[in-house]
């Protein structure tokens, strides 16, 4: 009987074969890579760009997106909205400087590449009208006449258009202290071309910021390409990042190491693998998303955490007395079968994030899979060759003789796990942490914890622009459009009409919802100015030829309906895009149409910005059980196949699953939402935290097969693998930790995530894995050895 099933491996011929085709070709392969990289190098520095796109971000095959792409309600879409906000710094907009300031920032927007120019509105174009009735029948109008001009005369003809308009709050500030200019970019050009937001929203900031802003006017804009073009700006701090990872991690790893020699060995193979994976994605005409540009460091990452685990066998032969080209023979033969098996597991937690369908995470799992497989050539091919080539000084053997007599106290002390009563004591811990952790786990929100954009800081510049214009107007870029389709023209329906209405008024009374605006409410308003303006005729009449009265000088410019008027939104703009805001309204929609059903028309979810976000929202709450179990379903067959062993794999995934739990208590305790930018990197870290058990217990199965009881054969695999195991973790989570003070919240956040999956995935290693190892195999191994004693 044998404890732990095989001991991991590939067949001998195989290795062999390997073993011979690598070190008997050393010099073809470094010229190979060092050609690679200078190749791939150039093309990255030359061909690589940020790549957004709006639709990129679309859950496509969700319910709602299926509404929002419906070509019938292309005009009423309205998600990738921009907001310019034009603030009188002394409160009132009435003024000659304000006008003109307001006009050309109107005439820049409209005639902006990038912009609709059909759905662009202000107070200065023409889509935005006045209705009223005089002694001669109804009046309608420009809201800024084309006659207009600076006068006190003309100002009050234009506060007053702006009341009959009924539009403060909206493009007027509720305190008339300012105006907007609200524009929708477009996906693609006249010329069937995608739209760049980024370039959008820089033309923004050259054309209508920079020459308006002033001492008496502020300028404020909000918007996806607004956040996206601030997110790419970042990127020199990630830069910035990046590099101080690298010189962390390389400070780190010749401590480590105590050889400088040695230490460059890791760090050059990891990043010529992140340089492979950008020139990479060039040749395969793939951008990066700012939301994406943290893979490369995954990458970089996965390949220290690899090759340090090769540089300490690699020290461990040198110390035992072999030259460099043995021990690094000796490393690859050994370390071959679980280093595979590992990246193979990384690999697997990239690959699972296909799984959700959405454009932007499938090529981030695009990204990082090319990435991986890269890593895995740099780390069983370029590092075993390099390595050899390294000569070991004289003074080394004594560095690390002194460095192993002060660890072996350390090693013997931590073995002290695996005796019963304390591995007890640990698996009861874990036990407890797991089942607080599911607790707190199950508050993690799906979808965004906070007003404004998220990845951000609070106070950048564009959450700061966000409150100014949500304190000073009604609405805002957050808005759930519902769209009502009809076998008939609403305009002509009473009962239509009156049931819009009514959904309208309900929503508007939600908690969450700052204004609802309908095509009935805005005829109610038409039909009472028919009437004098009485507020007792502000309803749906019911006689049909009042009712097509009451929209008739309702054009479709306004977006509030088509041109058969058979399609007609209902948009409702939010107080934020927070989590419970968004579920909140959505459910109060659904819980409305199922009470309030109706023959020929139908309300449909959704469009708008908010539409997309609980389309999105939805999509990873459905898919993040399904990724996590396709991630731990890929490791316990890849555990199994190579150790041979139930109980090796339950060592392994137990630890891992304890950590995954206690990543959404994290998550929800610091306030971090499962969303597109989070989700993938629960999966990866997944993926990236097993390597530890599995490099653990490959070593450690290696002892136990020569009968050794469970505390020897720990001790004896922490004096070999320990140090390099505990020293990768603690070295990755420093190396990320920084990023806790990047400008961009998203990185920050995920560098919290990451800081906590090295360190908890490398401890849980270390002390569960040996504790479950004490109660699984402490009696087959007991047995073993009396066996082998007899």
């Amino acid at each position: 009987m044998r404890t732990g099933g095989d001991a991991p491996h590939l067949p001998a011929t195989l290795v062999g074969r390997l073993e011979r085709l690598i070190f008997g070709h050393r010099i073809p392969i470094l010229v190979l890579f060092a050609l690679g990289t200078l190749v791939l190098g150039l093309t990255a520095v030359r061909g690589l760009r940020i790549d957004t796109s709006f639709n990129k971000t679309l859950p496509v095959h969700h319910e709602y997106m299926r509404t929002y792409l419906d070509p019938r309600v292309a005009e009423f879409r309205g998600a990738d909205r921009v907001l310019i906000a034009l603030i009188a710094r002394d409160g009132n907009m009435f003024t000659p400087q304000f006008f003109a300031a307001l006009r050309r920032a109107t005439d820049e927007v409209v005639v902006m590449d990038g912009i609709d120019r059909t759905q662009v509105q202000s107070i200065f174009t023409p889509n935005v009208r006045y209705l009223e009735v005089v002694e001669d029948g109804i009046e309608a109008g420009n809201v800024i006449p084309a006659d207009f001009t600076p006068t006190p005369e003309s100002m009050a003809r234009v506060r007053d258009n702006i009341r009959k308009a009924g539009i403060i709050g909206r493009l007027v500030a509720n305190d008339f202290s300012g105006a907007l200019v609200s524009a929708i970019v477009l996906d693609t050009d006249a010329q069937g071309k995608p739209v760049d937001p980024i370039r959008v929203a820089r033309e923004l900031e050259r054309r209508v910021r920079a020459p308006l802003a002033g001492p008496d006017i502020d300028v404020h804009i909000i918007g996806f390409a607004k956040v996206m073009a601030d997110i790419a700006d970042g990127a020199a701090w990630v830069l910035l990042f990046a590099l101080i990872t690298l010189v962390l991690t390389l400070l780190a790893v010749r401590i480590y190491c105590q050889s400088w020699r040695v230490a460059f060995v890791p760090v050059l193979c990891s990043v010529i693998a992140v340089v492979w994976q950008l020139g990479a994605l060039v040749l395969l005409r793939y951008g990066i998303d700012p939301i994406g540009l943290l893979v490369p460091f995954l990458i970089f990452a996965i390949g220290v955490s690899h090759g340090v685990q090769k540089i300490s066998a690699v020290s461990d032969g040198a110390f035992a007395g072999l030259g460099s080209m043995e021990a690094a023979r000796r490393t690859f033969r050994q370390l071959l079968a679980p280093a595979i098996v590992a990246l193979l597991a990384d690999l697997v937690g990239f690959v699972t994030i296909l799984l959700i369908p959405v454009e932007v995470i499938r090529e981030m799992a695009i990204t990082a899979s090319i990435g991986v497989a890269i890593v895995i050539l740099t780390d069983l091919v370029l590092l075993p060759v390099l390595v050899s080539y390294v000569h070991f000084d004289a003074g080394y053997h004594a560095r690390v003789a002194r460095r192993q007599r002060w660890l072996s106290g350390v090693w013997h002390r931590l073995a002290r796990v695996t005796r019963r009563r304390n591995a007890l004591v640990v698996i009861v811990i874990a036990a407890v942490l797991g089942a607080l952790g599911w607790w707190k786990g199950r508050e993690t929100p799906i979808g965004d914890t906070q007003g404004g954009v998220p990845e951000l800081r609070a106070d950048s510049r564009y959450n700061r622009d966000n409150d100014a214009i949500t304190a000073k107007f009604s609405i805002g870029v957050d808005v759930l459009t519902a769209i009502v389709q009809s076998q008939q023209p609403l305009c002509v329906s009473h009962d239509l009409m009156t049931w819009v209405d009514r959904f309208g008024w309900h929503m508007r009374n939600l908690l969450g919802v700052q204004e609802v605006i309908t095509l009935p409410f805005i005829a109610k308003v038409a039909i009472a100015g028919w009437n004098e303006g009485s507020l007792k005729w502000r309803s749906i009449p019911r006689e049909q030829t009042q009712l097509t009265q009451s929209t008739r000088y309702i054009e479709t410019s306004t977006g509030l309906l088509n041109e058969n008027c058979d399609v007609v939104p209902v948009l409702m703009f939010l107080t934020d895009h927070r989590a419970g805001t968004i579920e909140r309204a959505v459910a109060q929609v659904k819980q409305w149409r199922s009470a309030n059903p109706v023959q020929l028309a139908q309300l449909r979810l959704a469009a708008g910005n908010v539409g997309v976000m609980a389309a999105t929202n939805e999509t990873v709450e459905a898919k993040q059980l399904l990724i996590l179990a396709g991630v731990f379903a890929a490791v316990i067959v890849m555990c199994l196949l190579t150790f041979h062993s139930v109980v090796g794999t339950v060592l392994v995934v137990l630890p891992l699953a304890l950590v995954s739990v206690l990543v959404y208590a994290v998550m929800a305790l610091v306030g971090i939402g499962l969303k597109v930018s989070t989700l993938p990197m629960v999966a990866l870290g997944a993926g990236i935290g097993v390597d530890y058990g599995i490099y653990l217990f490959s070593r450690m199965q290696e002892f136990l097969h020569q009968g050794l009881p469970v505390r020897v054969c720990y001790e004896r695999t922490l004096r070999v693998t320990g140090a390099s195991i505990i020293f990768t973790g603690i070295t990755l989570a420093i190396g990320v930790a920084t990023w806790v003070f990047s400008p961009l919240k998203f990185q920050a956040d995920i560098g919290i995530m990451l800081t906590f999956m090295f360190l908890v995935n490398m401890l849980a290693a270390i002390v569960l894995l040996p504790a479950l190892a004490a109660w699984l195999i402490h009696p087959l191994g007991t047995r073993q050895v009396r066996r082998s004693r007899a």
